[in-house]
C-alpha cells in the first residue's frame, strides 16, 4: 500500500491540480458493513499488501468463515476483533492513477459518535452506510446532523447489503429519498445515493451485474471524480502563532520571528498585517520556510513571518491581514457537539483552545438542544450529555479572534475543555450551524 502524506506542495499555487487529495470520512450504524466497505475498496483498489492479506486470510479461517473477511483489514485493535465492532477512528492512506486518498474510517456505536467529529472534522466527502433492510435509523440521522453541523461539502448515501433485498431497486429508492429529505434539511448541500454490496463488491469498485437500473458511478469512481475544493489558499489569510523564535546568536543577534502555520490563506511579504487580539498593525519584512527566504506562502505551511516592527507577540496571537481581519470578542455563540461523559452545564467554568491559544471562559447559557428525529431545539435543556448537539453562549475571559465557521473550518472552531483534569468536553463551531 502507498503512504502518501499531505504536504505543501499540494494546493494550487504550487501547480498541483488541486483535486489530487481527497480526505474522506466513513459512518453508519452497527452492523451495516462499514468496516467491510472499507475492506472491499481498499482490496479491490489493490491498496493494500500481499502480507495483509495473508494475514487477514489467516484470522479469517481462525474465526471459521469461509473467505478473507475484509473487515479485518480496518479493525485493527484488538478489542474490534474480538468484539467484530469498530471502536477507534482508524486512517488509512490509499492511491489511485487518478487521485490520492486519506481515509478516516469512524466508528458506528452511538457512544462513540465523538470519534465521527473527529473523522470528519477535516472530511471533504463523508460516506454514510445504510443498511437496506433497516433504512434510515437514528444513528442515521446523528450521522447526517454531524456531517451538516461540520460543514462536509459532499456526502454519499452508500445503501449496503442489496444483495439481501433482492437488488431491489424500490427498497433503495425509497431509502434515498428519506434520507436525502432528512439531509436537506439539515443543510447538507449535496447528496449522491449509490445501491452496494460490500460483501460481493457490486458497485464498491466494479459496476455491479445485478443492478442494471442504476446507471450512477460506482464508490470509487465517485471518490475519484467528486470536486475537491481545497481553495484554503485563496480565502481569509490567518497565522497563529505557536512559537517566538529569538536565537540571539552571533550570527542572528536581532532576529525575531514568529513561527506557526499557516491555518487558511496566503501571505507575502510587505503585506501589512494586524495582530490580535491586540490589534497592533506592522508589516512582513520576510518569510522564512525550511531554512530559506521567499516572498509568498501558503496553507498549510509551517512559516516563520518576519515583522518590521518590534511588537510585543507571543503564543496565542493571530496574524492575519489589516483589510481582512476578524473582531477579536469575548461574546461567543456557537454550534457543539458534546464528547465527554461529563455534562455541560450553563455556568460551568471551561477552557476554550483556539488554533494556538487558551483561555478561559465560563458557560453563560445552554440555548437548545437539537432533537435528531424532529429537526426541533429544546430550548434551555439543563445539559448537555455526550452526544447531544445544541446551541450554546460563552463568555471568555480574554478576546479571542474567531472567524465564522462557515468561512473557515480551521479558525471558526474551538474545543472546550476541563480545566480541572484537561478532559475534552465539547467541539464547537462560531455560530449557528443548522
Amino acid at each position: 500500500m502507498t503512504t502518501h502524506t499531505n504536504s505543501s506542495d499540494n494546493t494550487p499555487l504550487a501547480g498541483v491540480s488541486a483535486t489530487t487529495l481527497l480526505r474522506f470520512a466513513t459512518a453508519g450504524s452497527v452492523d451495516d458493513g462499514k468496516s467491510t466497505l472499507v475492506g472491499r475498496l481498499l482490496h479491490d483498489s489493490k491498496s493494500i499488501l500481499s502480507d495483509q492479506l495473508e494475514a487477514v486470510e489467516r484470522a479469517s479461517a481462525q474465526r471459521g468463515a469461509e473467505g478473507p473477511d475484509l473487515a479485518l483489514l480496518t479493525d485493527g485493535l484488538r478489542a474490534e476483533r474480538e468484539q467484530g465492532i469498530t471502536i477507534d477512528v482508524a486512517y488509512r492512506y490509499f492511491a489511485t492513477p487518478r487521485r490520492r486518498f486519506i481515509l478516516a474510517d469512524t466508528p458506528g456505536h452511538v457512544q462513540y459518535t465523538r470519534n465521527m467529529v473527529t473523522g470528519a472534522s477535516t472530511a471533504d466527502l463523508a460516506i454514510v452506510l445504510v443498511d437496506a433492510r433497516n433504512g434510515v435509523v437514528e444513528q442515521t440521522r446523528r450521522h447526517a446532523a454531524v456531517a451538516a453541523l461540520l460543514r462536509v461539502p459532499h456526502v454519499v448515501l452508500a445503501v449496503n447489503k442489496m444483495d439481501l433485498v433482492g437488488w431491489d431497486e424500490t427498497v433503495f429508492a425509497a431509502i434515498a429519498d428519506t434520507f436525502t429529505t432528512y439531509a436537506t434539511a439539515l443543510g447538507v448541500p449535496e447528496v449522491t445515493a449509490i445501491p452496494i454490496s460490500a460483501l460481493t463488491g457490486d458497485n464498491v469498485v466494479e459496476p455491479s451485474a445485478h443492478m442494471d437500473w442504476y446507471g450512477g458511478p460506482t464508490i470509487l469512481e465517485h471518490l475519484e471524480t467528486v470536486p475537491v475544493a481545497h481553495d484554503l489558499a485563496t480565502c481569509h489569510a490567518r497565522l497563529p502563532v505557536q512559537y517566538v523564535i529569538r536565537p540571539q546568536t552571533v550570527e542572528h543577534p536581532d532576529y525575531r520571528g514568529y513561527a506557526g502555520q499557516i491555518a487558511a490563506g496566503t501571505f507575502r511579504t510587505g503585506q501589512q498585517v494586524t495582530v490580535l487580539p491586540a490589534g497592533r498593525t506592522t508589516t512582513i519584512a520576510g518569510i522564512d520556510l525550511l531554512g530559506r527566504s521567499v516572498d509568498v506562502a501558503w496553507t498549510p505551511q509551517s512559516v516563520t513571518l518576519l515583522l518590521t516592527d518590534d511588537l510585543d507577540i507571543s503564543r496565542g496571537d493571530l496574524i492575519a491581514p489589516v483589510d481582512d481581519a476578524p473582531i477579536p470578542t469575548q461574546h461567543i455563540e456557537a454550534t457543539v457537539c458534546h464528547l465527554a461523559d461529563q455534562r455541560l452545564t450553563p455556568g460551568q467554568r471551561v477552557l476554550v483552545k483556539h488554533t494556538t491559544r487558551t483561555v478561559k471562559a465560563i458557560v453563560e447559557s445552554l440555548d437548545s438542544r437539537l432533537d435528531l428525529n424532529t429537526l426541533t431545539d429544546t430550548p434551555h435543556p439543563p445539559h448537555l450529555t455526550a452526544n447531544d448537539i445544541g446551541h450554546i453562549t460563552l463568555r471568555t475571559a480574554t478576546p479571542l479572534a474567531l472567524d465564522p465557521y462557515t468561512h473557515s473550518r480551521r479558525t471558526g472552531a474551538f474545543l472546550l475543555i476541563d480545566p480541572n483534569d484537561g478532559t475534552t468536553l465539547t467541539a464547537a463551531m462560531t455560530g449557528d450551524s443548522f
